[in-house]
């Protein structure tokens, strides 16, 4: 297989200004969780324009592509990219800005879509490597855990991969920065919610009342020591509350009869995060018991941490390199505090997980805001790696 870099797409303008107006036009699309019929339909059409058999229906909108190299070889590997985008109103002001309201493109997604495409054209072009690539297309990785949803639905049984990878890019870093790391790389990604319930009453008389207010000052204050007395000092872990609720805005004089306290955990080990749920819960009830409050707690596991397997990072690593260079490649990236479904396929399946730098100029902006846009330059980093690890990964296998 002829090495491609990101020079060499660059010098391509027809197959780069192709998909920069793919993803453009997908980014004045947007299309929130399991509802990307548009783009997936988009997906399928291109696949299918460039020879790749094809199939759709896993997780509702998922689209899998299958390439079989023209050398023999057993080895599978698969690629994914997510389609979904978010509800944020975009305040970006360009000519391609999203056309439906409350809807926008503000992780990237479209542009992760348009590099697999234009992998999926290079390698269709010249399928000089030996073995099988799935290029697999996810609905609903923001929040609802698309990924689950397509394994469940038997993405794994129809399509075996003996490897997966991914990729993401990496807002406000150096455009086509790559960064991985082998073991645990992004957190579990847990929401948890604690209801405090007493009787209220009014606030001129709480010796009348069963407050729940004091026990959920007391809670929130006590979540720190969680951290520093329960979770292995070894071990980073993070607890945050984002939500409270209680009483009326309207009658500050009236004691509620119930707060509830919502917040999210992140851990990056499996006894870390049953720590967490465990000890949230034992110190909101010891908080809540001698007020003569209840306290109920729902700990929602949303997404395991993400691990990547060490023979695959070493892959990424060699592909990354051979694009970019080794001073733009961090094998070693500090952990990542967000989380990502991709962490369902790696739990099934060996994988390696990198982020891309989107560029860091004055204009960049981090995801999951209204200023985010993915940054076109970078499609042309993101084909190159693509294509330079399936070379790794089946250029000389038999």
């Amino acid at each position: 297989m002829s090495p491609i870099t990101p020079d060499t797409l660059r010098a391509d303008k027809d197959f780069i200004d192709r998909l920069t107006a793919l993803r453009q036009d997908i980014h004045r699309h947007p299309e929130t969780a399991f509802e990307e019929h548009r783009t997936s339909q988009i997906v399928a059409d291109r696949l299918t324009e460039l020879g790749i058999e094809i199939h759709r229906g896993l997780g509702g909108t998922g689209v899998v592509g299958t390439l079989k190299g023209k050398r023999p070889g057993q080895r599978v590997i698969a690629l994914r990219a997510d389609m979904d985008a978010l509800f944020i109103e975009e305040q970006t002001g360009l000519p391609y800005s999203s056309e439906v309201p409350g809807k926008m493109h503000a992780c990237g997604h479209d542009g992760h879509t348009a590099m697999l495409l234009g992998a999926a054209e290079k390698l269709a072009s010249n399928p000089d490597f030996a073995g099988t690539v799935n290029f697999i297309f996810q609905p609903a990785e923001e929040g609802l855990g698309g990924a689950r949803v397509m394994i469940e639905d038997g993405l794994f049984d129809l399509f075996p991969c003996d490897a997966i990878y991914g990729i993401h890019n990496g807002p406000k870093e150096p455009l086509g920065r790559v960064q991985t790391r082998p073991g645990a790389f992004m957190a579990a990604g847990d929401t948890w919610e604690v209801i405090f319930e007493g009787t209220g009453g009014h606030g001129a008389m709480p010796h009348a009342a069963t407050d729940p207010t004091v026990p959920a000052g007391q809670f929130i204050a006590s979540l720190s020591q969680i951290i520093s007395r329960k979770v292995p000092s070894t071990d980073p872990a993070v607890i945050s509350v984002g939500h409270i609720d209680g009483g009326d805005y309207n009658s500050p004089n009236i004691i509620p009869a119930s707060v509830v306290v919502r917040g999210t955990a992140r851990s990056y080990r499996a006894e870390v995060r049953d720590i967490l749920e465990n000890t949230i819960g034992a110190f909101a009830t010891s908080c809540a018991a001698p007020h003569d409050v209840s306290a109920k707690l729902i700990y929602t596991r949303r997404y395991p941490p993400l691990v990547n397997t060490k023979a695959e990072v070493e892959n990424a690593v060699s592909a990354a390199t051979a694009i970019v260079g080794e001073p733009l490649v961090d094998p070693k990236a500090p952990l990542a505090g967000g989380s990502e479904d991709f962490s369902f396929m790696l739990e099934k399946i060996p994988g390696a997980y990198v982020m891309i730098g989107n560029g860091d100029g004055p204009n960049a902006a981090f995801v999951h805001t209204p200023a985010y846009d993915f940054n076109d330059a970078l499609i042309p980093f993101g084909v190159a790696y693509w294509v330079s690890l399936v070379a790794i990964e089946l250029g000389d296998r038999t």
